[in-house]
């Protein structure tokens, strides 16, 4: 049994034993003997320090894991022996250098801070791609301007890619080996920041491995296999930048345009006023909506950069649950404006006007007219609804959702009936923003005329506003529609014709007695192109299919009143 020592190296504590804290001690006031005297000492022993305790880390699976005799000796097998650097090179320049481990390590990306215009991420960049940092800052300063891309690619490497501080880091940083005699030639050559505590004990693992010299089959297929997987996982680590940092320009831009301006008059930025039921400032709205995508695709761009570069400085758990707080509140509180905004259309009203119409003749002609006000209205608009200016240039809300159908009257009298339709947050806000609506029909003579558009004012929002309109006429009365009614007809409307019921408007119809209407002096096998060999009709109102031919015929309609199926066989 053993005992143990805990010791502090380079502000990091360990659990060693006593034998190898005893060859430690040993080793390094050899170093510190070899260095007395020497420009310089104090920060190559203290970085020298701060390295071994670095690989010490790399080395101990958890924290309570004691240092043994097997890791000291890896360290100074890496370090090397005080002895060997011991030459004094300033009067043997032409000595032979004692022999370093063969091979290169592999770089990781620093931001180089003694080279630096702004933060050293392009000068660092330049030691980690190998291209010269004139054409890396031209590449930043070109995406800047035309994307904006180069501006935040830039500010998110300068915050989350650490700085090569240590000599350590700025010979990790050019991939060459951390040991003695690189340390002592770096910090001679003028690092004088040695002094600072390790920042970062992420390391990559730099201890040669003993490998075979015979290179099986399977070893080499394993090789292929684990490089293609690191070919594939970069590709997906640039994928996710590309894809994170293309969202968040969006979004920025989105934010910029939509939310802060809405100061100012922008064409739709009023309109959201009539459309929300919360209240909300569209800025705030738009605040929320940012961080509920934003910061999704912030770390997936983190996780594209954590990816590409192995020694990516984390952004700190603080920060990490601060995103997360500040994701879930507005998640919350869209959900929470989500709820509320559907609520406003959670009940529909109706009121409703009858009127009794006369007319001198037995044919009745029925027209649609429009207003001017078609032609003062703005161009942005939802759910049929627009916004229009009076004479007076105030504003109110104008739709042409306006549809009409005929039926059979009771009696002997030609009726009108006005059903005015508005969403609400109940039942009695739905029938009194119903009421405010404001739609008018005039008759001259044998003519009836309709608008073809509702108005209401601007405070009663959007909130589905519609006009139907049914016209009773008795039996036995003739109408004839209008092109200008041909957009406006009801689909429930009847009619003993297989047309689109926006063709009715080329001939006169009769009310029957069981409703419906009869076409009067139309072909008897009348279509949609004249023929009778049937149609396909897919549209607003529902799926028409009728087929006919010499032998069968079959008939298929889905509309609002259901399915019909009628298929016959002709002997």
């Amino acid at each position: 049994m053993n005992k143990t020592v805990n010791i502090n190296l380079a502000n990091i504590l360990f659990h060693i034993d006593e034998k190898a804290f005893t060859k430690l001690q040993r080793y390094l006031e050899a170093i510190k003997r070899s260095f007395q005297g020497t420009t310089g000492s104090d920060e190559i022993i203290a970085d020298i320090e701060a390295r071994i305790a670095e690989l010490f880390h790399e080395k101990l699976e958890n924290e309570r894991q004691v240092i043994t005799l097997k890791e000291v000796d890896e360290v100074i097998n890496v370090m090397g022996q005080p002895e060997d650097y011991m030459v004094d090179e300033d009067i043997f320049e032409d000595a032979p250098r004692a022999s370093e481990p063969s091979g290169k390590r592999v770089k990781k990306l620093y931001r180089d801070i003694d080279n630096k215009y702004i933060g050293g991420v392009c000068s660092g960049l330049e030691h980690y791609l190998g291209i010269d940092a004139l054409w890396i800052r031209l590449f930043f300063i070109f995406f800047a301007l035309f994307t904006g891309f180069g501006f935040i690619a830039y500010i998110l490497l300068w915050i989350l890619v650490p700085e090569a501080a240590t000599t350590s880091q700025k010979l990790d940083m050019r991939g060459e080996p951390v040991n003695i005699s690189n340390i002592e030639r770096k910090v001679k050559e003028g690092f004088e920041d040695v002094t600072e505590k390790v920042k970062n004990v992420d390391y990559e693992k730099v201890g040669k491995k003993v490998k075979s010299s015979t290179h099986t089959f399977f070893d080499t297929l394993g090789d292929i296999i684990m490089f293609l997987f690191k070919v594939v996982g970069k590709f997906i680590g640039i994928l996710l930048i590309i894809i994170g940092a293309a969202t968040l320009i969006g979004l920025f831009i989105a934010l910029f345009t939509v939310g802060v301006l809405d100061i100012v008059h922008i064409p739709g930025i009023d309109f959201y006023d009539m459309v929300s039921s919360t209240g909300t400032p569209v800025w705030l709205v738009s605040l929320l909506a940012f961080f509920a995508i934003g910061i999704p695709f912030f770390f997936l761009l983190y996780l594209g950069l954590k990816i590409l570069v192995n020694n990516l400085k984390s952004i700190g758990n603080i920060a990490k649950f601060s995103l997360l707080g500040l994701w879930l509140l507005s998640i919350i509180g869209l959900t929470v404006l989500g709820v509320k905004q559907a609520s406003a259309h959670a009940y529909t009203g109706t009121t409703t006007v009858k009127e009794e119409l006369y007319f001198p003749a037995d044919t009745l002609n029925v027209v649609m007219r429009s207003s001017e006000f078609y032609e003062n209205q703005e161009n942005i608009g939802i759910a049929d609804m627009v916004i229009s200016y009076n004479e007076s240039g105030d504003r109110f809300l104008y739709s042409d959702d306006v549809r009409f159908d005929i039926k059979k009257s009771e009696d002997s009298l030609s009726r009108i009936r006005i059903r005015k339709d508005a969403d609400g947050s109940s039942f009695g806000n739905a029938r009194d923003r119903a009421s405010k609506i404001d739609y008018s029909f005039s008759s001259e003579g044998n003519t009836l005329m309709l608008d073809d558009y509702l108005t209401t004012a601007v405070e009663n929002k959007v909130r589905d506003q519609e006009i139907r309109v049914t016209v009773y006429l008795p039996e036995g009365k003739v109408v004839r529609l209008d092109e200008s009614t041909r957009r406006h007809i009801a689909r429930t409307m009847r009619y003993d014709k297989d047309i689109y019921r926006g063709d009715m408007v080329d001939y006169y119809w009769s009310m029957a007695a069981d409703g419906e209407l009869k076409c009067l002096g139309c072909p008897d096998d009348m279509s949609d192109d004249g023929t009778n060999d049937g149609r396909i009709i897919i549209n607003e109102d529902g799926v028409d299919i009728n087929i006919k031919d010499d032998e069968d015929s079959f008939e298929m309609k889905i509309d609002e009143n259901g399915l019909k199926i009628k298929a016959e066989e002709n002997n």
